[in-house]
């Protein structure tokens, strides 16, 4: 909508917007859910098979790097800075254009990971040295975490690539194919591990191994789809293409301001090497935090930036504000119980999916711990995400890059005073806290820059979901507070236990919602009701 729009008008606009995001973080988080549920599975053949042990430590350290320069060359940086220009150009201009920018993109990607990969592969050795302090003392744990960096290297180029096809299909509302591709990076994870490590003198290398293949995989995957659509990649090497000197502009800045978890994730490993086990700990504590952020707050704001750079492409503002705030209220309606969830079930959970073979009771204490102190900052984590998309669909890089800065240095600052008082568990709290402070200062700016988000709507939201959470927090003290987690075994019993304790308090948290008449609820309801009415016809 242009600002000379009709108020109705806009509000048709808006209305199918949100229905457009909804149904595609719908199909992303369907994917994204999958793809968890194998990651939960990899994690429990991980656990199993190496535990808390230096080998396990050593990988978990090692895949730090490509994982750091996956968010500022792949779904990151790179992303966030060129769905609004290709929007941009497919929009405005004609195919034809949009085509050679992405062609354009593709061979300067190309080319400039691949250099990375190389020089990467090169100076690993100096890369781990400073990676991982606390392996100093231990030559082979650190010849071991320099192997595996340099294996997995090359996973860098294929996610670069994958998360390039991801950005063009999304643009073009294309969601299924790039929300089910990551499924193969876990399949070829947990396959290498079980079929291929123990034929290898050092079994976690076949994990490395699959890591590759399973990049590779996700670029391969979304090649069918943009072929159907024309735009499967050509070779033209033009670096000073007006729309890749755009991005590139637009990418500069943003590669601190969107990989900032990235950023705080790794200050974090770098202090946890000194902690026997703390590498391991902390992987294993954000995996579950980003089970329900990865679900549904990486799905809402990979739905929502097509969106939002749509309107904004189009000047139209008060659109972008509607949905913006629709964004942040749904983020919220889904986060708020996932963080009072894990709080309160973080050590039925890590017990039930992690304590088994070589990982410990021990072990199982100091990851709830990390849980816990992750969790905190969940709702920061998930808000941040929406809110950088926002930005991001305004062209503006800078100003997240600035937040971003604040944050990295307020991360350091939490990390150094609190870990010795809580240790790896305290760089996890330092990481939410960070989160919070950055997501303060964008939401801050934000409001100014639109002039106004819609307060009152996302107020009204929060005090339903606030309300909601009672059954869902009486349901999960209860749950977790039963003596069968202190009984050895009783797997079946202690699964069934959690399941029932899950399903009560989402039925009792979208119970109440109903009962208030909640306007996500009705959302949500709606596009189920269309997916059902569809079936049906067919």
């Amino acid at each position: 909508m242009s600002e000379s729009s009709t108020p109705a008008t806009s509000a048709q606009s808006a209305a199918s917007d949100q229905r457009s995001v909804v149904k595609a973080a719908g199909i992303i988080g369907i994917g994204t859910f999958a793809s968890r549920i194998l990651g939960f599975i990899r994690d429990m053949v991980m656990a199993g098979l190496f535990g808390a042990t230096a080998a396990a430590d050593a990988f978990y350290v090692a895949f730090r790097v490509p994982s750091l320069l996956r968010e500022l060359f792949a779904e990151g940086s790179m992303s966030a800075a060129f769905i609004p220009v290709f929007t941009e150009y497919h929009q405005q201009k004609t195919k034809r254009e949009a085509w050679e920018l992405a062609s354009a993109v593709f061979t300067t990607l190309l080319t400039i990971v691949t250099g990375t990969v190389l020089i990467g592969i090169a100076v690993t050795p100096a890369i781990v040295w400073y990676l991982a302090p606390g392996f100093h003392g231990d030559p082979a744990k650190l010849t071991l975490a320099v192997v595996l960096s340099r294996v997995m290297f090359p996973y860098l180029l294929f996610i670069s690539l994958a998360a390039l096809a991801m950005g063009i299909l999304n643009s073009l509302r294309a969601f299924a194919a790039p929300a089910f591709s990551p499924l193969f990076l876990n399949v070829f994870m947990i396959g290498c591990a079980l079929f291929l490590s123990p034929h290898l003198p050092e079994p976690i290398i076949g994990v490395a191994i699959g890591v590759v293949a399973g990049g590779a995989a996700q670029f391969v995957m979304q090649l069918p789809g943009l072929a159907r659509r024309g735009f499967l990649f050509g070779w033209r090497f033009e670096p000073g293409h007006p729309g890749v000197r755009r991005i590139g502009r637009l990418m500069v800045p943003s590669l601190l301001g969107l990989s900032v978890t990235q950023v705080n994730l790794t200050v974090s490993t770098i202090l946890a090497s000194f902690f026997v086990g703390g590498p391991t700990y902390l992987f294993y504590g954000m995996r579950l935090i980003q089970f329900p952020l990865g679900i549904f707050g990486v799905a809402l704001a990979t739905a929502i930036l097509p969106t939002l750079s749509a309107q904004a492409a189009r000047g139209a503002m008060d659109e972008l504000r509607t949905t913006f705030g629709f964004g942040l209220r749904m983020i919220l309606f889904i986060i708020l119980p996932a963080m009072a969830g894990l709080i309160l079930l973080r050590t039925p959970i890590v017990h039930l999916f992690f304590e088994h073979g070589t990982f410990s009771a021990h072990d199982t204490s100091e990851t709830a711990l990390a849980v816990l102190c992750y969790a905190v900052g969940l709702w920061a984590f998930g808000g941040v995400r929406i809110i950088v998309a926002a930005f991001y669909s305004l062209q503006d890089t800078k100003l997240p890059a600035i937040s971003a800065a604040v944050a990295v240095t307020a991360n350091i600052l939490f990390s150094l005073a609190l870990m010795p008082m809580l240790g790896a568990a305290g760089l996890a709290l330092a990481t939410a806290l960070a989160a919070m402070i950055n997501g303060a200062i964008l939401i801050i700016v934000l409001n100014r820059r639109l002039g106004g988000i819609e307060w009152g709507s996302v107020g009204r939201s929060s005090l339903r979901v606030v309300l909601a959470c009672f059954p869902l927090i009486v349901t999960c003290f209860l749950a977790a507070s039963a003596s069968l987690w202190t009984h050895p075994g009783e797997w079946i019993e202690k699964a069934v236990l959690l399941a029932v304790a899950i399903a009560f308090s989402v039925g009792g948290y979208v119970g109440v919602h109903l009962l208030l008449k909640s306007d996500e609820v009705d959302v949500v309801w709606g596009m189920v009701k269309r997916k059902l009415g569809r079936a049906a016809g067919r």
